[in-house]
């Protein structure tokens, strides 16, 4: 079993209101992804494979921290379908669209609960669905051999998370608020089993001058 690197992606389009203006990576979000590639390289992180999902905004940070090997793509490794669930709640439940940060961690819980129990009809994905995707993938990527970097999304980190550590929905839900932008979360091999060692760390943002880059949306 081998030690694997989770980071979310940089930041996209926040303003966005539908998954495809959503994702693709603002300026800044372009600048984190540089910024954690040089982090790597400074520091000569060992690096023997690089995994990403499909989605533009995981392309786009894997350009711009330029590692090598090249990224291998892999479609369960991109994120749930937050626009399009959140579509379903509204209309069925009620569930009042999210504006701004603190509705937007308000609504995320509730949008969750509301999957697991099935209660979404016609998600765009079932959440046992998305569970058993997620953890097949890292499964896979956790048998290669060498240390490994997996770019994608904050709700696959969280669903990692919730799969390592037990995490109840909830709690689930109140992790991947936590999660910035380029983060990088890591997982090491224990008595044959995946422990977190590392949680939504920036060290490439740790100068004073690059403390605004902490973003989460």
């Amino acid at each position: 079993m081998s030690t694997i690197t989770l980071i979310r992606h940089g930041q996209a389009n926040s303003a966005a209101r539908d998954e495809t203006s959503y994702d693709q990576l603002s300026e800044l979000g372009h600048q984190q992804a540089r910024w954690l590639g040089a982090y790597f390289r400074t520091v000569e992180e060992p690096v023997t494979r690089v995994y990403c999902g499909t989605l533009r905004r995981h392309r786009e940070t894997v350009a711009g921290m330029a590692l090598a090997p090249a990224a291998r793509e892999d479609a369960r490794l991109n994120e749930l379908s937050y626009f399009g669930m959140a579509e379903i709640a509204a209309r069925v439940h009620g569930l009042k669209h999210p504006e701004g940060r603190e509705e937007f961690a308000a609504h995320m819980p509730k949008l969750f609960k509301l999957w697991q129990e099935g209660a979404l009809p016609d998600a765009p994905e079932p959440f046992d669905g998305f569970s058993a995707r997620v953890a097949e993938a890292i499964a896979e990527i956790a048998a290669g051999t060498g240390p490994a970097v997996v770019v994608t999304s904050g709700g696959l980190i969280g669903m990692v998370m919730r799969q390592v550590m037990g995490l109840s929905i909830e709690a689930m839900s109140h992790a991947c608020l936590a999660i910035m932008n380029t983060s990088v979360h890591q997982l090491h091999p224990v008595a044959g089993r995946p422990i977190l060692v590392q949680f939504n760390a920036v060290p490439h943002l740790d100068a004073p001058e690059r403390r605004f880059a902490r973003t989460h949306l």
